[in-house]
């Protein structure tokens, strides 16, 4: 059997993206091992076929569903009291001072003074929680609605939106991870994100060396599957291998495409760049705005570490400042050009940070409450949904799940939350996982 390391392909630079999707998307760093684990599989058998206080804002909402989701991860676990719960009467506030919002009687940390400024916009729910206080569990579960098991490895949000929805652009991808993500898990490697590193770089490695034209790459390509026929007869209709090959064909259509220039931040002016922050989370955003209005339809776009356990308001200065600039300038740059009602926006974290300051200045894992945020698209802005106790510590009402959570995205971007598909083993799974979506929301 035809072995792709033997054929020197590994020489272009061109085909080093793919590459890199392929170790994304499965988990390996050369391609053999993923045919080979494909092969075995084939071998043994085919794949089986709640208070609202505020009256809403009526600015904020499009009545449709939204066609993107930009979604913001805060990885490391947010402090609700600094950011979008603080309690100025507690004890527990520590040196973060509320700010009033734009809504009427709803307080921010003062660290997001952009936010609290378009407040009308956001959906704020206060009322988070989950048992998982671990920060890999509470991501995946997070992004995927499930905790992990060992026997199957669970899609993440942008790889049911490509499942469920499809592909706007015919070139550009589906969905892309601007600094780490969930990756597609059973659904295989045709439905992973593009991992972007670097926002500032874009896509690397896209372009061919001097001596490799189209004609010459596609020769090479034809003689790569002549070699390997055999095993592909083999093979069948084994997902895994088919996965790989959609993926090879996304990745060469996506080399070719004048759209490859949605990638390059370069193209913005430097006044764009300069609103968005001059930082890595800040090119992202700006990144996410420029992929969404070229018809990507979901980028995730992460920013840590939150995990603030020693010197948290020193830390807060730096980070807070970050998301505030970033988040709300890309809300009102979508805004501003119409994408908004369209786009879905989320702010999104593991779990809350325990509101009792510990003897480092920080604050430890706290999953009983914490928030998030939701806006654009069908979202009804200017509201909080859901309540903590006067410390932050535990829910009050209207408790929210990672599961209904992800259920009310889904409901906002037109997804059956309830809908099952089947991972190869034949077991049935949904987006939201029997959670409950939050309907006064959307």
């Amino acid at each position: 059997m035809f072995q792709f390391d033997s054929f020197r392909l590994d020489d272009l630079s061109r085909r080093q993206l793919m590459a890199d999707m392929a170790k994304y998307c499965l988990g390996v760093t050369v391609l053999p091992a993923g045919f080979a684990a494909a092969l075995d599989a084939a071998d043994k058998k085919d794949e089986k076929k709640k208070a609202a206080p505020v009256k809403p804002s009526s600015s904020s909402s499009s009545g449709g569903k939204a066609k993107h989701l930009i979604y913001l991860y805060m990885q490391g676990a947010m402090s609700q009291l600094d950011t979008f719960d603080p309690k100025p009467k507690s004890k527990v506030q520590g040196d973060t001072k509320p700010i009033q919002t734009k809504i009427s009687g709803v307080q921010f940390g003062e660290k997001l003074p952009e936010l609290a400024k378009i407040a009308d916009k956001l959906a704020v729910i206060r009322s988070m929680n989950t048992t998982t206080a671990a920060h890999e569990p509470a991501r995946y579960l997070m992004s995927t609605s499930y905790k992990p098991i060992a026997t199957t490895r669970h899609p993440g949000l942008g790889s049911w939106v490509h499942k469920m929805l499809g592909r706007i652009h015919k070139e550009l991808p589906v969905a892309v991870h601007v600094g780490g993500g969930i990756g597609p898990g059973y659904l295989g490697a045709e439905f992973a994100p593009v991992p972007v590193g670097d926002p500032s770089l874009g896509l690397q490695n896209t372009k061919s060396p001097a001596y490799l034209n189209d004609s010459a790459f596609d020769k090479r390509m034809d003689l790569s599957h002549a070699f390997d026929s055999d095993f592909r007869k083999l093979a069948g209709t084994n997902r895994k291998v088919n996965g790989y090959d959609d993926l090879y064909k996304d990745a060469i259509h996506l080399l070719r495409s004048e759209d490859l220039k949605a990638f390059d931040i370069s193209k913005e002016s430097d006044d764009a760049k300069k609103a968005y922050g001059e930082t890595r989370f800040g090119r992202g955003c700006l990144l996410a705005r420029r992929l969404v209005e070229n018809g990507v339809r979901y980028v995730e776009v992460s920013l840590g570490s939150w995990d603030h356990h020693v010197d948290l308001w020193t830390k807060m200065g730096t980070i807070g400042s970050e998301l505030d600039k970033a988040a709300a300038n890309l809300i009102a740059d979508l805004n501003s050009r119409g994408l908004l009602k369209d786009t879905l926006v989320v702010i999104g974290t593991e779990f809350g940070r325990r509101p009792e300051i510990n003897q480092n200045s920080g604050r430890d894992h706290h999953p009983a409450a914490y928030s998030c945020v939701l806006a654009g698209g069908p979202i009804k802005g200017g509201q909080v949904w859901g309540a903590s106790d006067a410390d932050a510590f535990r829910v009050e009402s209207d408790g929210v799940t990672p599961e209904d959570f992800n259920a009310t995205i889904a409901v906002a971007m037109g997804i059956p939350h309830d809908k099952e598909i089947h991972s190869p083993d034949g077991r049935p799974f949904t987006l939201g996982n029997k959670g409950k979506p939050i309907t006064k929301l959307v």
